[in-house]
């Protein structure tokens, strides 16, 4: 089985967080899959965004806010 490491994008409302995670990759199954910790983890940052709860992201992913730009 090999790891890679790679960052997962989650948009809630006007946020966006970046949430580092590992697949996995195996010979077997289907490939690759995430653990099921890093699948709780992206569940828990997209709840904290849907409540507005930046402070609980911010301490499992990196979380930036989305402006719109005028044209």
């Amino acid at each position: 089985m090999t790891k890679r490491h790679m960052s997962k994008l989650i948009h809630e409302g006007v946020y966006v967080a970046e949430v580092d995670v590992e697949l996995l990759y195996a010979d077997e199954g289907w490939s690759p899959y995430l653990s099921l910790a890093d699948a709780h983890k992206l569940d828990e940052v997209r709840e904290a965004l849907r409540r507005e709860d930046v402070e609980t992201a911010s301490r499992l992913a990196r979380v930036f806010k989305l402006t719109p730009v005028a044209v």
